[in-house]
C-alpha cells in the first residue's frame, strides 16, 4: 500500500523544486532578452515536466530517471546536436555573430576625428552595464552612453556639476585618475555612438577629461544591402557567403554566421594539400590507437603472467612496481618525458647516448616513435591491472585437469587461459582503442602535434590525431574555424562509432563460442 510522505520529506521536496525552479526562471530571463525563443521553449517544458514528475504522487521510476535524463540531454545530446548544427555553419574567426553585429563592428572599427568637432568635457563613469561616457556638451547638456547604448540626456536631477564639468551620475559610479590609468587601453578604444544611427559618429577620448566626435570611413547603405569605404570608394556587396565583398574578391575581415551546407565536409576534397594531410593524420591515429593498444596489452599479459607465477619470489613488491606509472597523474609523466627527451639537456641524449643530438621530438618519425614510447609507459599497468585481474578469475581445475591430460605450458595458455581471457578483456581493449584514439594529453604535451608538415597551409603536424587537430582548427589555428572543427569531430564520431559497434559484435560471437 502507497504510504504518503511525511510533511518533513514534502518539505524538503518542495525547497529543492523550488530551488530548480528558481534557477529555471532565471536563465529562462535571459533567453528571454536574448531571444532565444527555440531553447526558452523547451526550458519551460522542462521545467513544467520536472514539477508535474516530482509533485504528482506515484511515478516512481519517472522521479529516478528524470535526473539522469536531464543530464544526458543537456550535457550529451545537446552537444552533439549543437557541434552538428556548428559543422554546417561558418562559424570561426570573422563569422561568429549576426549580420547586424558585423555591420556596427565594421562601422565603429574603422573611424577618424572630424577635424573641427566640438568638444566634450566627460568623466569616466562605470556601472553594471560596463564603461560609460557622462559627456558635457557645449551647449551645457550632459548626456551618458556606453559603447553599446549611444548618448543620451542624462536626468538633471541626479547629475553632479564641477563648474561647467559633470562629474557624477547617481546609479553609476565615478572612476578614479587611478583607476583611469589602470584601464587606459580600455577607455582609449570606448566609442559612444551620437545616436541610434552609427553613420553620425561616435564620441572618443584618448585623456579621459575630453572627448571629440569620430566618424566612420565605411558607410552602410539599407536599401541596397552595401557596405562603402568612402577613402577609397570601393562598394563590398553581401554575396551570400557571410561577409561584404566585392566582385573581385576582396573582401571585409568581419563577417556573419551563415548555413553552408556541407561545405566542410568537403574542404579536405577541394584542398588536395590539406586532404593529403588529413589522410596522413587519420592513417596515424588508426596505427597509433591500434599499436598503443596491442604493445601495452602484450607487455601488461607477460607481467601479469611473470607475476602469477607462485614460483616467482617478491611478486608482491613488483607489483607495485609495475602500477606506479599508472598511480602517477599521466600529464605530469607526460611532462617529464618531455624533459628526459629535451634535444639539448634531456637525460636521454646526456647520459644514455652520450650528450648526442637526437631530435627525439621534433624529427618526425624519432617523434611518432617517441609519443608512442610514453604512451606505452602510461598504458602498460592498466593493462597488467586487468589482465592479473582475468588469470586469477580463471579456475585452476581447469588448468590443471589439462596438465593431467598432457597439455604443455603453451598449449595451456593458448587453449585455456588466453580464449577465457580475451573474453573478460575484449570490452576493455575496445574501450582502451577509442581512448587513444582520442588521446589528447599525450600527444598534445609532447609535441603539440608538431613538427608541421611541410607544405600544408594549414597547421597540421606528423604526430597530430585526429582530435588534436579539431582542437587546433578550433582554437589555435591563424583563423579558427569551428565549423570545420565541429566538420572533423562528426567524422571522429563516427569512425569510433563504427570501430567499436564492429568490435562489440565480435566480442558476442566470442563470449557465445566460449
Amino acid at each position: 500500500m502507497h504510504q504518503p510522505p511525511s510533511a518533513r520529506a514534502m518539505l524538503a521536496k518542495i525547497a529543492m523544486l523550488a530551488i530548480v525552479d528558481a534557477v529555471a526562471v532565471f536563465a529562462m530571463t535571459i533567453l528571454f532578452f536574448q531571444e532565444s525563443w527555440l531553447v526558452l521553449g523547451i526550458l519551460v517544458l522542462t521545467t513544467l515536466l520536472v514539477n508535474i514528475i516530482y509533485l504528482s504522487p506515484g511515478m516512481l521510476p519517472a522521479k529516478y530517471l528524470t535526473p539522469g535524463l536531464v543530464f544526458l540531454a543537456v550535457f550529451q545530446i545537446f552537444v552533439v546536436l549543437y557541434s552538428c548544427y556548428i559543422a554546417f555553419t561558418n562559424y570561426g574567426d570573422g563569422h561568429n555573430s549576426t549580420k547586424d553585429d558585423a555591420i556596427a563592428a565594421l562601422v565603429s572599427q574603422n573611424t577618424e576625428r572630424i577635424e573641427g568637432s566640438p568638444v566634450y568635457q566627460v568623466q569616466m563613469v562605470e556601472a553594471p552595464g560596463g564603461l560609460g561616457l557622462l559627456a558635457t556638451a557645449p551647449d551645457g547638456t550632459v548626456l551618458i552612453g556606453t559603447a553599446d547604448d549611444a548618448l543620451e540626456p542624462a536626468d538633471p536631477a541626479a547629475v553632479t556639476m564641477e563648474g561647467a564639468r559633470a562629474t557624477a551620475l547617481e546609479g553609476w559610479t565615478s572612476l578614479s585618475t587611478q583607476d583611469i590609468l589602470q584601464r587606459q587601453q580600455e577607455i582609449t578604444a570606448l566609442q559612444v555612438p551620437l545616436d541610434d544611427e552609427l553613420s553620425n559618429g561616435f564620441l572618443r577620448t584618448t585623456n579621459a577629461v575630453q572627448a571629440f566626435v569620430f566618424q566612420s570611413n565605411f558607410v552602410y547603405d539599407a536599401a541596397a544591402d552595401t557596405m562603402t569605404d568612402t577613402s577609397t570608394d570601393t562598394v563590398y556587396r553581401d554575396l551570400g557567403n557571410g561577409q561584404f565583398e566585392t566582385e573581385d574578391g576582396q573582401a571585409l575581415g568581419t563577417g556573419w554566421q551563415i548555413l553552408v551546407g556541407f561545405e566542410n565536409f568537403l574542404y579536405p576534397f577541394q584542398n588536395p594539400k590539406y586532404g593529403e594531410a588529413l589522410l596522413g593524420v587519420t592513417l596515424w591515429t588508426f596505427s597509433f590507437a591500434i599499436l598503443s593498444v596491442a604493445v601495452t596489452f602484450v607487455l601488461g599479459l607477460f607481467l601479469a603472467l611473470t607475476l602469477n607465477d607462485p614460483r616467482m619470489r617478491s611478486r608482491k613488491v613488483y607489483r607495485v612496481l609495475s602500477i606506479l606509472p599508472y598511480a602517477f597523474p599521466s600529464f605530469l609523466s607526460a611532462l617529464v618525458w618531455l624533459g628526459l627527451l629535451n634535444t639539448e639537456f634531456g637525460f636521454v641524449n646526456e647520459v644514455l647516448f652520450g650528450s648526442a643530438d637526437i631530435p627525439w621530438l621534433t624529427e618526425p618519425w624519432l617523434a611518432k616513435f617517441s609519443v608512442l614510447l610514453v604512451n606505452v609507459w602510461l598504458g602498460f599497468p592498466y593493462m597488467f591491472l586487468i589482465c592479473m585481474g582475468a588469470l586469477q578469475s580463471i579456475p585452476e581445475e581447469l588448468t590443471e585437469a589439462a596438465t593431467v591430460d598432457g597439455a604443455s605450458g603453451w598449449q595451456v595458455f593458448s587453449s585455456i587461459k588466453f580464449p577465457l581471457l580475451l573474453v573478460s578483456t575484449a570490452p576493455l581493449l575496445i574501450s582502451s582503442f577509442a581512448f587513444n584514439f582520442n588521446n589528447f594529453n599525450t600527444i598534445y604535451l609532447l609535441t603539440r602535434g608538431g613538427p608541421r608538415m611541410a607544405g600544408v597551409e594549414e597547421n597540421v603536424g606528423h604526430t597530430d590525431l585526429l582530435i588534436t587537430l579539431v582542437y587546433k582548427t578550433a582554437f589555435e589555428a591563424g583563423t579558427r574555424d569551428y565549423g570545420l572543427a565541429s566538420a572533423l569531430s562528426i567524422i571522429i564520431f563516427l569512425i569510433v562509432a563504427t570501430v567499436s559497434f564492429v568490435a562489440f559484435s565480435r566480442t558476442k560471437a566470442l563470449e557465445e563460442l566460449n
